[in-house]
């Protein structure tokens, strides 16, 4: 792989020797798993047996049947002693168990990526982009199969952040600054897995849920503000604990603390539901705090990184570490948590301490000193895991580079070996690609299933990954800053009434337009166009393509487009502006009947071979001849 720091040489040599480390780490930390899974069974049988002992020992003691209740006492109290220790090993081992099946897991699903098994990952989240989006739904960016599920984050925040740059290109200087960044987190196999690992701990939050709570942090505290309010709680909590003292000692009646219990129970009755609404608001994502504390922590551990990672950790580091103050609201959550683990507890609870009030002041107090930091956090975050995921596919992927992001040289993408970045090693096919210069276009022609689509699939994903930050599928690559739009998908719409031949002049209209408004900007439009205006007929298409294809070369953008149409290649205006290249097949006739291969390798010139008869007879329909015509 073409590197950009000595250390990322470290990876293993082919994508075969990933796959095997992979599974030999997946075999590790699973057998792992299964000792502390054995060791958290003991324990469990362990806290079973010692909690019987005691509630038997303790009713033998209480049932008077024996000389020396004390002793039975002391032993019940020893067992029930035993068994709260138990409980806390038992936690520490659960809490062991979870994290080496994370880690497991970690590396099975970057086996699976590696070896594009689809089937084996999460289902995929939802579109990261709307249906009219430049490019988004034609090079599948998201869903089953798609560059999302292959570039994998840890976090929501992560996922959030390396969708947004899928979606729209940085400037070379940034896109630069990430290289750096990739390639020095690729070789640091421990620090990405234990942050994946960390990132599936703490769940798939929902990335409404996390504006939800950054919304929370960074609003002005409800409560806290209310003086007398919090003054009130605290006279109320003391006269009721003083009332229960002097009653306990003979002094008071009952009446000492029932009666500021009773206010009490008054003033928590009126706030019930904005203090419920409160903590509900804040709390809503779960026990994820704690987790978000282990990976800030992680994250200012790491001692290397470039420019990039050095911010983000700057930013989780200073002024207070990030960690702590999320330990801190992993504490509140516990304690907001009795209103409902412990809900007839609770009430008890709230009556003789207004807990939910005590809690809801340390909330807003966290809120007020911490709250207008907590989106910087997540953003710091987000831009490590995204670093990290690019990196995980640079480490993966030694045969890929880093392409060059050349902002001053000749509007072109060259590659050498460039392949689909989201086919497997064993499948995928590697071309030699030239796109532009400026004013032209490359025009590709071949029979069905030869490979035009996924050739105008490569290019426009690795331009994406190039202008991402990341390694591209290629063994050299160059990229100029580029717009990328393209036409593949057309469909009709039955809500909109339109038909395909409509959605697809529309989708054209707007990468004519986007090309116009680029002319003499620093970012031209780079169109891919796979076989356009299917729908009407083929003399009107000639003279429609045509006309688009000048006014998109005319206007300074550079392109690919496939067709069937031979005779586009022949108009002396396209064929002034245009590459040709092509696609070809082997026809083959043996015992079996027709056998038809490709072999995916792109060739200069105009193809000179249709195969669509043949495919016909291949799967048993005779296509109808005319007379005149003779037999094959």
């Amino acid at each position: 792989m073409a590197t950009m720091t000595d250390s990322v040489s470290t990876a293993p040599a082919t994508e075969q020797a990933v796959a095997a480390r992979y599974r030999a780490r997946e075999a590790m930390f699973a057998a792992r798993r299964d000792e502390a899974a054995a060791r958290s069974r003991t324990i469990s049988n362990a806290r079973l047996a010692t909690f019987l002992t005691g509630a038997a020992l303790a009713l033998a003691a209480s049932g008077g049947r024996f000389d020396a209740p004390g002793a039975l006492w002391l032993g019940a109290a020893a067992a029930f002693a035993g068994f709260a220790a138990l409980v806390v090993r038992h936690a520490r081992v659960e809490d062991r168990r979870a994290w080496l099946a994370a880690l497991a897991e970690v590396n099975r699903l970057g086996r699976a990526r590696l070896e594009r098994d689809w089937n084996a990952l999460p289902p995929p989240d939802s579109p990261v982009a709307d249906a009219d989006h430049p490019y988004a739904h034609d090079l599948d960016l998201s869903g089953h199969a798609s560059l999302m599920q292959l570039v994998d984050t840890g976090t929501a925040p992560g996922r959030m952040m390396i969708a947004g740059w899928l979606l729209a290109p940085a400037p070379p200087g940034v896109l630069r600054d990430r290289q750096a960044a990739v390639a020095a987190l690729a070789p640091r196999v421990e620090f990405r897995q234990e942050l994946a690992a960390h990132g599936r701990l703490a769940a798939r939050e929902r990335p409404h849920d996390l504006e939800a709570f950054l919304a929370w942090a960074e609003s002005p505290p409800a409560f806290l503000p209310r003086r007398w309010l919090a003054w009130s709680v605290r006279a109320l909590t003391a006269a009721i604990w003083l009332g229960v003292a002097a009653h306990g000692a003979g002094v008071a009646t009952a009446a000492a603390w029932l009666t500021p219990a009773a206010a009490g129970a008054l003033l928590s009755l009126a706030l019930a539901r904005r203090v419920n609404e409160t903590l509900d608001r804040a709390f809503a994502r779960g026990r994820v705090f704690g987790r978000y504390a282990r990976l800030f922590a992680l994250v200012c551990g790491l001692d290397t990184g470039g420019p990039l990672v050095n911010d983000c950790r700057a930013r989780l580091c200073a002024g207070g570490a990030a960690a702590d103050h999320m330990r801190r609201l992993d504490r509140l959550m516990a304690w907001s948590d009795v209103r409902h683990a412990m809900a007839l507890m609770h009430v008890v609870i709230q009556a003789l301490t207004l807990w939910d009030f005590h809690v809801l002041f340390a909330l807003e107090r966290w809120q007020r000193s911490a709250g207008p930091r907590a989106r910087r956090w997540m953003a710091a975050l987000a831009e490590v895991d995204a670093l990290a995921a690019l990196a995980t596919l640079a480490h993966d992927h030694p045969g890929w580079t880093f392409p060059s992001i050349d902002a001053d040289g000749p509007l072109a993408v060259r590659a050498t070996t460039l392949a689909h970045p989201l086919l497997a090693g064993s499948v995928r096919v590697a071309n030699d690609v030239e796109v532009g210069p400026g004013g032209t276009c490359l025009l590709v022609t071949g029979s069905n299933m030869s490979g035009k689509s996924t050739l105008l699939r490569a290019i426009g994903l690795n331009v994406v990954l190039a202008q991402a930050g990341g390694p591209v599928c290629a063994a050299a690559m160059r990229v100029p800053p580029v717009a990328v739009h393209t036409s593949m998908r057309v469909q009709d719409s039955l809500e909109l009434g339109m038909s395909s031949f409509m959605a697809g002049l529309a989708r054209l209209k707007a990468i004519v337009t986007a090309a116009s408004a680029a002319r003499g900007e620093r970012r031209p439009v780079l169109f891919l166009l796979d076989e356009i205006l299917q729908g009407t007929n083929s003399a009107e298409r000639l003279i429609a393509v045509r006309t688009i294809l000048t006014r998109l070369v005319a206007d300074g953008a550079i392109g690919a487009v496939t067709t069937h149409d031979l005779a586009l290649a022949g108009a002396p205006d396209i064929a002034a502006v245009s590459s040709l290249v092509h696609f070809t097949e082997t026809m083959e006739e043996d015992e079996n009947g027709l056998r038809m291969t490709f072999d995916y390798r792109l060739r200069p010139g105009l193809a000179t071979s249709r195969n669509a008869l043949r495919l016909m007879r291949m799967v048993g329909i005779e296509p109808a001849r005319p007379a005149q015509e003779p037999a094959d």
